[in-house]
């Protein structure tokens, strides 16, 4: 549209002038210098209106202008965002590609393509300098293949005890992007427990206690028991000693003590990783016994075990400086009888665990 040389106030004041009639419109004209069909044009248009009026079409004019541009920039945006909406964006480089897709494909400003896609106008046009990386790709690589089991920490150390000093950062990105993160081994998840309450037996073999110690030779090679006991009398019925105690050897020892005494109705034992093993659960299906385990954290509902461990360690393992497992092996035996046939023990009113089970299979036939 062409651009008036006559300003909406100039215009408005001749159109005054011509209502007070000192002038003809001819006259009126050739003064200004411009055409009648001009003037009348201007009449049709500003006649009758005053100047606070003209000012309100003008602000008018120019929302309105304002409003049909927002508008179409919105249309503009909704449909290129249609466009894109399955194109899951994360990363600020993703975005990117995805705003470059809009300005290219639809046409949409750089400005509104950045703002629907929530990124800063500095983004969509950096460059990024591509660095070299192929030396540390290639140390890292020749690291990662001659030792599997090392992670990004060791790595990076050797790294820097060959003499190499890129920054960690760098290196750490390096060593995502060739995928060579060990897998890291999760922790097992254990079932929600809720044993039965810690109470004394009716009767032998109604339930065992079990549970792990672990100590050191002289020498400084450490080892493991397994202690085994009945609730009922607190009788030691096994004390198994070695270097390793597998969840297999665990077994061996339950089906030795059984062979004379027979099965127990339940054991009760902690979440130790031999206790939960698979081949555990088969065996006490097989024989029909119930695997009452412990809360996590919670020693004091295997209280029975837990008691006499501390009486094994206070009167054996912290008594003497063993020097063999043979020698471990034959003191322990020893002490277990003891133990079971004549050391008092206070929750039996003074009596040792054999004796006071004599005593009351003798009171039960009495009565």
């Amino acid at each position: 549209m062409k651009k008036s040389r006559f300003t909406e106030s100039q215009i408005f004041a001749i159109l005054k002038e011509g209502e007070s009639g000192v002038m003809t419109v001819p006259e009126l004209c050739r003064k200004h210098n411009v055409g009648q069909s001009t003037y009348y044009k201007w009449k049709a248009k500003y006649g009758g209106m005053e100047q606070s009026e003209l000012k309100r079409m003008k602000e008018l004019e120019e929302e309105n202008a304002k409003l049909k541009k927002m508008f179409a920039d919105v249309s503009l945006q909704n449909v290129a965002l249609k466009d894109i909406i399955e194109k899951k964006a994360v990363k600020p480089v993703d975005r990117k590609e995805l705003a470059q897709y809009a300005v290219i494909h639809h046409g949409l400003g750089v400005v509104l393509a950045c703002n629907a896609l929530g990124i800063s106008r500095c983004t969509y046009y950096y460059q990024p300098k591509l660095v070299d990386d192929s030396e540390i790709i290639t140390a890292v690589s020749k690291l990662a293949q001659k030792h599997t089991r090392y992670g990004f920490r060791k790595i990076f150390k050797r790294l820097r005890y060959m003499g190499h000093g890129w920054n960690h950062k760098r290196v750490y990105r390096i060593y995502c992007g060739l995928k060579l993160n060990l897998r890291r081994k999760g922790k097992r998840r254990l079932p929600t427990r809720e044993p039965e309450p810690l109470t004394v037996p009716a009767q032998a073999n109604d339930c065992w206690s079990m549970d792990f110690m672990s100590d050191s030779l002289y020498s400084g090679k450490s080892f493991r028991t397994f202690n085994v006991i009945d609730d009922y009398n607190r009788e030691s019925l096994a004390i198994e000693i070695d270097s390793s105690l597998p969840a297999e050897r665990s077994i061996r020892v339950l089906d030795r003590v059984a062979e004379y005494r027979g099965y127990p109705k339940r054991l009760r034992q902690d979440n130790g990783p031999e206790f939960i093993s698979h081949k555990l659960e088969l065996w006490a299906e097989f024989h029909g016994i119930k695997l009452d385990f412990i809360k996590p954290g919670k020693p004091t509902q295997n209280a029975f075990i837990e008691r006499f461990n501390r009486t094994y360690r206070n009167e054996v393992l912290d008594c003497y400086l063993f020097n063999s497992l043979t020698e471990v092996r034959e003191i322990t035996d020893s002490w277990m009888v003891e133990y079971n046939y004549d050391r008092p023990h206070e929750s039996l009113n003074d009596l040792p665990p054999k004796e006071y089970e004599r005593l009351d299979q003798e009171n039960s036939l009495n009565i």
